[in-house]
């Protein structure tokens, strides 16, 4: 079995390759390196330092594989509301690149990692079946992207299933990305002994879930033959917790005593975002292996071993409206 994935050298990407490559897969994939680290990318995997929206090049690298994960995103939510253009190209371009590559190449299957910011400000807990109401550019995006991989597939006869996951933090995530990823965002800025930085009155409630919750789950979606044609929500319903909430974990955990700096909304922010896990139980196993208490100490460690670093601010603003956050424009981080 040889299995490809798209955005290797990214947390999710980079946890998956580990995975297959323990159970003796081949294993192939590529990363732009914008989000990613070459760091996280095992030596024994064929890796392509290749952009997913270069559409002959994803023809060229993609051959003779079996299964394509399409992991690969710029996954800032929040940023796409002022750099729309950048995130439609990479979702939307970027996908379609992939998909079609991967149709040409006569693959097996595709699973798409979409993600929870489909559904937008809808009632909780989100269900598959329920309508998604997407309220940012990356939503939209990700949505668009969801429906022209069920057109691609199913005009082709290629198997599909699509992914959505919801905040997955463990080791290998970013935690100098200014934009994305509180918990490792805050972590980061605690062993700096610099005070973290909450959004609007941190009453936004979450469910946080572990990185190896989410890789069996992908695991089955791509290669189990009974499952086809799904979308699927990967992700605890349980432990929806604020990140008022989630600020005294951490500073319990780290031993810090600074009280958290408040900021204005940011613009478009979903207020509680849940998602029901019954669907995945029944078709997927899934379950709550790793609890959250348990994964947060998991990033603290993982960060603690790599050492503290300073943010970069690697994407373009494209829009530099009075709306764009201090933070971001200001570059406070």
């Amino acid at each position: 079995m040889h299995i490809f994935i798209t955005g290797i050298a990214g947390f999710l990407g980079s946890n998956l390759a580990d995975y297959y490559l323990e159970k003796n897969y081949k294993v192939s994939g590529c990363d732009n390196l914008i989000g990613g680290s070459i760091e996280n990318v095992n030596k024994k995997i064929n890796f392509y330092k290749v952009d997913c929206e270069d559409y002959n090049k994803m023809c060229e690298i993609i051959k003779n594989v079996d299964v394509v994960c399409h992991a690969a995103a710029y996954a800032h939510e929040g940023l796409s509301n002022f750099s729309p253009y950048m995130f439609a190209k990479n979702n939307v371009v970027g996908s379609v690149s992939v998909f079609t590559a991967a149709i040409k190449n006569k693959v097996k299957r595709i699973v798409f990692c979409s993600s929870m910011a489909r559904y937008g400000a809808i009632k909780n807990p989100y269900k598959e079946e329920d309508i998604p109401k997407p309220v940012d550019p990356y939503g939209i995006s990700k949505l668009a992207a969801e429906e022209l991989l069920i057109n691609l597939c199913e005009t082709n006869n290629v198997e599909y299933n699509i992914a959505v996951p919801h905040n997955i933090i463990g080791p290998k995530q970013r935690y100098d990305d200014p934009y994305r990823n509180v918990v490792s965002i805050m972590t980061n800025l605690i062993l700096q002994d610099r005070q973290p930085i909450i959004y609007g009155d941190g009453e936004q409630k979450r469910s946080f879930s572990d990185v190896d919750d989410c890789i069996y789950c992908i695991d089955k979606l791509l290669l189990d033959k009974s499952i086809n044609k799904q979308v699927i929500n990967i992700g605890p319903d349980e432990n929806f917790i604020t990140i008022n909430e989630l600020y005294k974990i951490l500073c319990n955990k780290m031993q810090f005593n600074k009280s958290a700096q408040y900021y204005k909304d940011r613009p478009n922010e979903v207020k509680n975002a849940n998602c029901s896990s019954e669907k995945a139980r029944k078709l997927l196993g899934y379950k709550t292996t790793v609890k959250l208490e348990d994964s947060i100490q998991r990033v603290v460690d993982y960060i603690k071993y790599k050492g503290p670093k300073k943010f970069v601010y690697n994407y373009e603003i494209e829009i530099d409206s009075d709306i764009v956050p201090e933070t971001w424009k200001k570059k406070i981080f």
